[in-house]
Order: C-alpha cells, then structure tokens, then sequence
C-alpha cells in the first residue's frame, strides 16, 4: 500500500484535478456508505472535521447519539479511475467512526477489526496476511436496465470465448483493478453459468478487507458499462454451484516470518497452526452467521455442490470446511472455505482471528485432520468422526452465535446486539415469505 500523509493527499488532488471525494465507511450489514464533499473541503476532511447523522445508519446509533466524525486512513487515499467526469476526477478516502470526545466508536466495524488486532499484536504476531478469493455471477440486465437471472454464457472451469460470455467483462474488471494499484494472480470462470472469480494478492490485514470493500465497487461498476449486473449473492439461481469467498490467513511473527510453518512437521504445519485450525473449527459454527449472514447463505452451503458444510480440516481434501494448500515456506496457509461474499470483511476476520487467538492463547485440544470424502459419507459415520454439520438456516446460525462468549466480546455490545436484533428481523421477514417453490409444489395438488 502507498503511503499518504495530509499534505501529499493535498498536492495529489491539485495535481490530479480532483474535485470531489467521498469519504467512505462500512456499516454493520457490510454495505458501504459514503458521505461525498467537493475538493473545497478536503482540509476539513483530512482533520477528521466531517460530521454525519449517525442515526440515519441501520444499526449504528440513536437519534440523541446522532453525531459521528469521519476520521480518514490517509493510506486509503485514491482516485477512482472508473468514475471521472468532465468538471474533474472523483477520489475516495476510507474512514473510521470516531464519537464527538475523539473516542473510536463503537458502532465502527474498521474500528472494532482493528481492537482484535491489538490483541493479536499482544501475543507476540505482526500481522494476518489475508487473501480473499471473491466469486460472482454476472447476468443480463432488460431493456428497461432492470436485473434479471438470465446467464450470459452457459461456460463452466476455466472455459474461453466463445463458450465463456464472461470473458469481456472480466478482463475489463481486471484491468480497471489494476488501474488502482491491485495485483491480481489469475481471473476465470467457474464452474457455474456466468460464475467468475478474481484472485488478487495477499494484504496485511486491515488493507484486505478495504481491498475487497473496493474489489466489489469495482466490480459493480465495471459489469453496468458492459450492460449486465454483477452480484455477490451466494446461491441466486437453485440446482448450482453457490458464490463464496474462500478467505485464506497466515499469521506472522514479529520479524515478519510464517508463524503457520514447521519443516521439521511432516504436513509442514507448526503448532501454532494447528492451534488456529482447532480454534476456528472450534468456534465455526458460531460465527456462521457473521460469515455467513443472509438467508440466502445457507442455500449455498448444501451438500453436492463443492460448498463445505462440514467443520473439519485437511490437508488436499476439498469437502472439509479448512484445507491447507500444497504450498509450503513462506506461503504456508490455511484456506476457510465456508465464508460468502455477502459477509463484513471487518467483521468475517474479526470473528476468524479471535477464534483461532483462543486455541493459541489458551492451548486448546487440537482437532485432527480428515481425509475421507465426507460428501460421500452418511449422517452417522460423520458422527461417528466427530465431524458436525455448519449450521442449517440463519436462524439456527443466530442461535449458534447468542451462545458464543467470545463472539460477543469479540464484537462488542453494541455490534453484536444490533447484529442479532437486524437478523432476526431478517428471518422474521422470510418466514412470512410465500416463495416461488411453495406456490409451484402446492398450489395444484391441495
């Protein structure tokens, strides 16, 4: 990441004409927010002077706490390439919430994120490098610009043009993410119709969850000028395979080594990653509904369709939840395969890093791998290996997540209550739901 200070993000907007910026933030949901100023307030803005109305934000405050301050992250600093107008270009700058006595506030997922992180620091590691692996479908948009779930291409793994329509428009993302400064390591299609996936390189890790807030911008953005809609939704269309974000961590000590790596351990794995591996399978149930939030989540993580939907760990086997690809030395790392792309970054990490903190932390017994096939196994020899099931359905998952101390502590009050109260209202809301497949399985037959 570049580095910015005050007065380098000054000269870069006057050299650069930029006349307007908006300052973003992320709220509970995941979804981000901005609050956009021209280029005449950016003093003001770099001094964390730019106040909003907090009680307009689902889950952040109430109306007599409304006032919140915008304080930027400076090395966030970056002009959108993909939104220049005729009068000058747009720049964005990511920000934490911070209360009107200067106090980090507790509504802010960055701002909660970065207190985990503290704590990690406290036990002896430098960072969590993260790399995200984002799906997304692409579909076509009607003649009157509206959504629907018509497929562009009906292409499968790494097919090419003309069998993979995706072709286009992946490029084009990929070229406007390196525009500003991403590095990407492979894009393609997947497996399902108009399913694509961009990998990009690994970031410390505040900057990897910024990165993939921004990655979906990107994305958005770039699908509507190819006339099609992009979404991160994780089963839009039944019968195939799901969107995930497969999020894969590696711990660093504080000389900036692979604290995952043992050369000395036959897999090539040190304790303390086995201990993170026992933590998080420990605690993986529930946090599913942080990483794993929306109704539609579950839909995806159904047996038969490469989603894992068991909690267990291997080091090749691909229906385990945690796998731990061939690559060993500095890129040792354990792959989470359960988290969709509709989870808060900030708070998908937080609650992985806290789980895998409690087994190094306080020594937990460590689980060991399983390399059978557990898509092919039944309900009981699962039981039987000791191995559960993610939870069925968001409301399973809120239960799961209630029962959690460290989930609570690890999101704070205020979060974690607002994160319950939001969902459960969710899941109110489709239980009232009459859906297309209740009307076409009952409606001829009672």
């Amino acid at each position: 990441m570049k580095k910015y200070t005050r007065n380098s993000i000054l000269e870069n907007a006057k050299e650069e004409n930029v006349r307007y910026i908006r300052l973003m933030f992320t709220d509970i949901i995941g979804t981000i927010k901005s609050v956009e100023i021209p280029v005449g307030q950016l003093e003001r803005a770099l001094d964390g002077k730019v106040m909003f109305d907090g009680s307009s934000i689902e889950g952040f405050v109430r109306i007599m706490e409304a006032d919140m301050y915008l304080r930027p992250d400076y090395d966030t600093w970056l002009i959108l390439s993909w939104e220049e107008s005729k009068y000058g270009k747009v720049a964005r700058l990511i920000c934490d919430v911070y209360t009107p006595d200067g106090v980090a506030s507790s509504v802010d997922p960055r701002s909660n994120l970065k207190r985990i992180v503290k704590r990690m620091k406290d036990l002896g590691f430098s960072t969590l490098n993260i790399g995200f692996e984002p799906e997304f479908f692409l579909f076509k948009l009607d003649a009157s610009g509206n959504v629907t779930l018509n497929p562009i291409d009906h292409g499968g793994y790494f097919d090419l043009s003309p069998i993979d329509g995706s072709g286009d428009c992946r490029r084009d993302i990929v070229l406007e993410l390196e525009k500003i400064g991403f590095n990407i390591e492979a894009s393609h299609h997947e497996v399902a119709h108009s399913q694509n996936e961009i990998n990009f390189e690994f970031s410390n890790i505040i900057e990897a969850c910024d990165k993939v807030q921004t990655f979906k911008l990107v994305v958005k953005n770039i699908a509507r000028r190819h006339n099609l809609h992009a979404t991160f939704m994780p089963k839009p269309i039944a019968n195939i395979n799901g969107s995930g974000m497969h999020t894969n961590c590696s711990l660093a000590d504080l000389d900036g080594n692979n604290a995952f790596y043992d050369e000395k351990d036959p897999m090539g794995l040190s304790l303390v990653a086995r201990q993170w591996i026992t933590g998080i399978l420990t605690h993986s149930r529930n946090f599913c509904a942080i990483t794993n939030p929306t109704v539609n989540s579950y839909k995806r993580l159904v047996p038969g369709y490469e989603a894992p939907c068991y909690v267990s760990w291997s080091e090749h086997n691909r229906s385990v939840m945690i796998r731990i690809p061939a690559t060993r030395g500095r890129t040792t790392r354990t792959e989470i395969r359960s988290v969709d792309t509709t989870a808060n970054p900030y708070l998908a990490v937080a609650v992985i890093l806290a789980s895998g903190l409690d087994a190094i932390e306080n020594n937990l017994p460590l689980i060991e791998p399983i390399n059978e096939n557990l898509f092919e196994l039944t309900a009981d020899q699962r039981e039987a290996l000791g191995v559960k099931n993610l939870p069925d359905n968001l409301k399973e998952a809120i239960e799961l997540l209630k029962e959690d101390k460290l989930m609570k502590e690890t999101l704070g009050d205020h979060i974690f209550n607002k994160f319950v109260e939001l969902k459960n209202k969710e899941w109110e809301e489709f239980k009232k739901t009459v859906t297309e497949w209740e009307i076409k399985k009952y409606i001829n037959i009672i």
